[in-house]
């Protein structure tokens, strides 16, 4: 313990606590810690548990939970009784309302983390949102480099009974900061702290003169725990009650998490899923252009257990309100909204499924999907991008479809988000489909008992051809940083296919940001955990022609500004993501122009 006081005494500079933490010391429960068996190993806490009545522990495969402290309250989690644990995400967040736009000022003063250390806060990006109405748009202000951001700081997990007494060893995380990574010594791969202040009521995306409804909040995001970090395991004794969180930023403040153990749960850990086609391709084992395929999904749990009956899904209302006892997760930005890189994209919980191909003209899709195309009752599956357009063909279905997902939340009249679901959807290929391998990909996120956790598959078909085809994939490789714990496999939706990325990522006329380089390229210019600069391209991209197809989103998706040559003939930036929130985003800027990148390496 004396290595954690030593830290804690390191980080004060970042750490406010109470005005009197003498007082706070003097307030805290007093802790009386049992006497553990020596080594306090995982089968000394199985039999343990068998001994006072727990039945037979499930295998101790290790899960990696999610823990969760809103405004200061720990959000009660549920585990399987008898499983291994290990701290797989952490998710705090302290919120406050103000009816002036005064920054973070009430946050700042009367929040969870008003005692934290605020000084060298500052404003990094702004971005309105493109969806809502007169007097309900929303824009946002992030804000980095508080003293609490930058230092090195720690978690402990103490799991504890009614009375507050350790039933268990505690569990030290190395959070370390928004500085450089620190291989081997922070915990997880992505360590995101910030603040973010939210006008809610602007006329226009553009005016929020007039706006009285503002929210505050500070969020710190860990989560994807590196291997070294996922060997610090643990399990419940039967006595077990909560989760003592301490931080070593509040330490006379820790946050209670409240747990149930669950025995005998319907359901196994883990999640996968399927994709069938239920329409069969020709005797040569191809579709020709212009075939309607019916594909159906099939989501299981890690024993192979199906997670809902087949040829339905569950109601989107089910889902919302957490009465799926499956776990299955849907769109949930209606409730708690997402923003790229600086706002829980990993709650988002999409599942969706795409089509693109063929597979050696694979490239980012660059055509503007419009909302009417989700709001429209007489399509499911929307057509997003063209041969013709965009030089390869794609579509996407959300599940449930978007005429349901997103017109159930502007139109509740229709009792949308009610009506059952189905698990198959159907693409339709075009006459005038080129030759060659289709990708077909689901992507989706499931919460049991814990874990939060996420899933894809891809499968092939062949179109018009028996030979396979392969993308010409003109970047990587990004295992030279997403390793040890943070691979694609296991970040972001669990796909390391990156060939069946660019259909689901459409640039959409309310999230602007949808296409993979964007999201790429703000991600790691904003990162400060990456280890080369961001004007070094070659870091990723492979050849120097790869770099030279300028537009504003490419450029001003990692730039914040342009020349003023640029504004008087463009007009001034209003995009964090793409530079001007306008359809001409995506155009090809003058090839005799941006011929190369200072400093690229290409």
């Amino acid at each position: 313990m004396s290595g954690w006081l030593a830290a804690l005494a390191a980080v004060l500079v970042a750490c406010g606590g109470s005005e009197d933490p003498a007082n706070d010391a003097r307030q805290a429960p007093e802790v009386e810690t049992p006497a553990l068996e020596e080594g306090g190993t995982q089968k000394e806490l199985a039999d343990a548990w068998v001994e006072k009545g727990g039945g037979k522990p499930a295998t101790p495969v290790p899960v990696g939970v999610a823990l969760e402290v809103d405004n200061g309250e720990g959000i009660p989690l549920r585990v399987r009784a008898g499983g291994t644990y290990y701290i797989n995400q952490i998710d705090l967040r302290a919120a406050v309302s103000a009816t002036s736009d005064a920054g973070l000022k009430t946050l700042r003063t009367q929040s969870d983390f008003a005692g934290l250390g605020w000084t060298g806060v500052h404003q990094e990006d702004q971005e309105p949102v493109l969806l809502g109405s007169p007097g309900a748009f929303t824009r946002r202000r992030y804000y980095r480099d508080a003293a609490w951001m930058n230092v090195n700081s720690f978690f402990t997990v103490e799991p504890v009974d009614s009375r507050g007494r350790l039933t268990g060893l505690p569990i030290l995380l190395n959070v370390g900061g928004e500085d450089r990574r620190r291989p081997g010594l922070d915990s997880f791969f992505v360590r995101r702290l910030r603040a973010i202040q939210s006008t809610l009521d602007c006329a226009s995306p553009s005016d929020c003169s007039n706006a009285k409804k503002f929210e505050e909040e500070a969020l710190v995001e860990l989560r994807n725990a590196y291997d070294h970090a996922r060997i610090n395991t643990f399990s419940l004794r039967p006595e077990t009650t909560a989760l003592r969180l301490r931080w070593s930023l509040k330490p006379f403040s820790p946050y209670t998490i409240p747990v149930e153990q669950v025995q005998a749960p319907a359901y196994a850990y883990g999640f996968s899923m399927d994709i069938k086609a239920l329409t069969p391709p020709a005797s040569n084992g191809t579709y020709a252009p212009g075939s309607e395929i019916t594909f159906q999904l099939t989501l299981k749990d890690g024993e192979g257990r199906r997670l809902h009956p087949a040829g339905s899904l569950p109601t989107y209302n089910e889902v919302a309100a957490g009465l799926n006892p499956a776990g299955i997760e849907y769109y949930r930005a209606f409730f708690d909204p997402t923003t790229t890189y600086y706002r829980r994209k990993h709650r988002e919980r999409m599942l969706m499924t795409q089509i693109i191909g063929p597979a050696q003209k694979i490239q980012p899709i660059r055509s503007i999907i419009q909302l009417d195309d989700f709001l429209d009752p007489n399509v499911d599956e929307q057509v997003v991008a063209t041969q013709e357009r965009d030089g390869v063909y794609a579509q996407f279905a959300t599940l449930p479809f978007a005429n349901i997902l997103f017109r159930g939340a502007f139109f509740p009249e229709e009792n949308l988000w009610d009506r059952p679901n189905t698990d198959t959807w159907t693409y339709k290929i075009p006459q005038n489909a080129e030759p060659g391998t289709y990708l077909v990909t689901v992507k989706g996120r499931r919460v049991y008992l814990g874990e939060d956790r996420p899933a894809s598959k891809t499968v092939e078909i062949q179109v018009g051809t028996k030979k396979r085809t392969e993308a010409k994939l003109t970047t990587g490789p990004c295992n030279s940083c997403h390793s040890d714990g943070g691979e694609l496999a296991t970040v972001l939706h669990g796909n390391d296919n990156r060939a069946a990325c660019a259909g689901c990522h459409a640039p959409l006329s309310f999230e602007l940001e949808g296409p993979i380089f964007v999201r790429v390229h703000f991600i790691h210019s904003r990162s400060n955990r990456v280890d080369s600069p961001p004007a070094k391209c070659s870091s990723c991209h492979l050849e120097k022609a790869s770099i030279q197809r300028a537009s504003q989103a490419a450029c001003l998706s990692c730039h914040k500004s342009y020349p003023a040559s640029h504004v008087a003939k463009f007009g001034a930036l209003d995009s964090m993501y793409v530079g001007r929130a306008e359809k001409t985003a995506f155009d090809q800027c003058n090839g005799a122009c941006h011929t190369q990148h200072p400093g690229s390496g290409l």
